[in-house]
């Protein structure tokens, strides 16, 4: 699903002759900004009967350039998981 298409879909069921296509995606933009800082700050960030994203920490590791076979060194980094919750997950 595309950004617009999400924009669409919300649209469709908000029912709202005055919810605007623009203002649907500055909300969506606001909305996807704030979780972004809340899993900045917290490390995690929580949607009952959705899911919990946290902030997940990976290795460092070795692994191979896939050009030359050559061995190189991964740094350590951090990423971000998603864990569904389990109305979600039963959905599937």
């Amino acid at each position: 699903m595309t950004k617009d298409e999400l924009i669409t879909a919300v649209i469709k069921s908000c029912k709202d002759p005055e919810l605007t296509k623009r203002l649907t995606s500055e909300i969506m933009d606001a909305t996807f900004e704030n979780i972004g800082k809340a899993i900045k700050k917290d490390k995690r960030f929580a949607y009952p009967g959705f899911g919990t994203f946290s902030v997940r920490n990976r290795k460092a590791r070795k692994g191979r350039n896939p050009q030359t076979g050559e061995e190189i060194k991964i740094k350590a980094s951090k990423t971000i998981g998603f864990k569904p919750a389990p109305s979600l997950k039963n959905s599937l």
